[in-house]
């Protein structure tokens, strides 16, 4: 059951331009929070900012949860200006996390730029409960924006790079890294990034007959489901509407479950011609 706890500062310390990890204490949400669910950060108190910030576990552990920011607006600005010991008012956590089947053959991450934040979490999660380290691909524009590549390869997992400019890894997009990966049917693909990526893993998911989870990034105003500001098209209809909630629903959903046809895809493997 989520819940709002002050929890103090551990660590905080960048791990790439403009990026940081921040650590905090917090028992309770620790032990129930799973990989993929999220927590929304109060950071700073008064008004302004008054919204809730919503960050992805990126690593829990036995007492403390970890949060992969990257440094952009206000809000951002002041979490990474936090010192240890000063406490961040955490409600959490908050939707519906990953679904591991340890009876699947191969399990494959592919994450793109700041979707690599919940990733971390799990594939510590899939090492744990499988037994063995998934394959992971990582995608950014350039090499400067690759992360969390020595947190997978400390955990035994396989990474594969790619890049738009080709400074880092291969250079082309991530669905075209996982169609020559060949994923068969009985093996599941988990994906996190901008919607048009996600689109295009999941059309490679369908063409090979492939399950594929995907976690979903939005703008969060509650967290819980009532305000409707994380909406997006569904495939199906559910009470008159086609819409699920990112934060109520997801973040994590079949692939299956999204309407693709709006976004853009960056890649087709019909149109490979190395397939």
């Amino acid at each position: 059951m989520p819940c709002v706890m002050e929890c103090p500062v551990v660590v905080l310390k960048e791990v790439a331009p403009s990026h940081c990890l921040l650590t905090v204490r917090a028992p309770e949400i620790a032990r129930e929070a799973r990989p993929g669910q999220f927590a929304m950060l109060l950071v700073a108190d008064g008004l302004a900012p008054f919204l809730r910030r919503p960050f992805s576990f990126s690593r829990i552990y036995q007492d403390s949860v970890g949060f992969l920011i990257k440094v952009g607006g206000q809000g951002t600005r002041l979490l990474a200006q936090c010192q240890p010991g000063q406490t961040i008012s955490v409600q959490g956590p908050l939707g519906n996390g990953f679904n591991i089947d340890p009876a699947r053959e191969r399990h494959i991450i592919v994450a793109g730029g700041m979707g690599v934040a919940p990733c971390p979490a799990l594939a510590e999660g899939l090492v744990r409960v499988c037994g063995k380290a998934p394959e992971v691909i990582i995608g950014a524009r350039t090499a400067d924006l690759i992360l969390c590549e020595r947190d997978f390869r400390e955990m035994g997992c396989t990474v594969h790079i790619v890049t738009d400019d080709g400074s880092a890894g291969e250079k082309g997009a991530a669905a075209h890294i996982l169609d020559h990966l060949s994923p068969q049917k009985g093996d599941m693909i988990y994906a996190c990034g901008p919607m048009p990526m996600l689109a295009s893993i999941s059309l490679v998911a369908e063409a090979r007959g492939v399950d594929c989870q995907v976690s979903l990034e939005a703008n969060m105003a509650c967290g819980d489901g009532a305000c409707l500001g994380c909406v997006v098209e569904s495939r199906y209809e559910t009470e008159g509407e086609k819409m699920v909630r990112v934060c109520k629903d997801g973040p994590v959903f079949d692939s299956k479950v999204i309407d693709w046809t709006i976004h853009n895809l960056a890649y087709d493997p019909a149109m490979d011609k190395g397939r």
